[in-house]
C-alpha cells in the first residue's frame, strides 16, 4: 500500500538526506500509522494511493519523492 503525503507551509522534514516540504508529495510505503511514524502530526493531508490525484501536481513543482 502506498500513501501520498502533501506537507504545508511550516512543515519541513529531513529523512535520509531527502527534503520533504510544501513543493513536494512524499510517496510513503505504508498507511497512515506508518506516515505518523515518519512525520508527526506535522503534515497537511495523507491519500491512500486509490484517493489520490494526479492534477493536484501543478502545486508541487519538486514532484514525487519515495520514501
Amino acid at each position: 500500500m502506498k500513501t501520498f503525503v502533501t506537507f504545508g507551509q511550516v512543515h519541513k522534514h529531513e529523512i535520509d538526506d531527502k527534503i520533504f516540504d510544501k513543493d513536494c508529495v512524499a510517496i510513503v510505503d505504508g498507511d497512515r500509522e506508518r506516515v505518523f511514524e515518519l512525520f508527526g502530526p506535522h503534515f497537511c493531508f495523507e491519500y491512500p494511493e486509490e484517493h489520490w490525484d494526479d492534477s493536484k501536481m501543478d502545486f508541487f513543482p519538486r514532484g514525487y519523492i519515495e520514501i
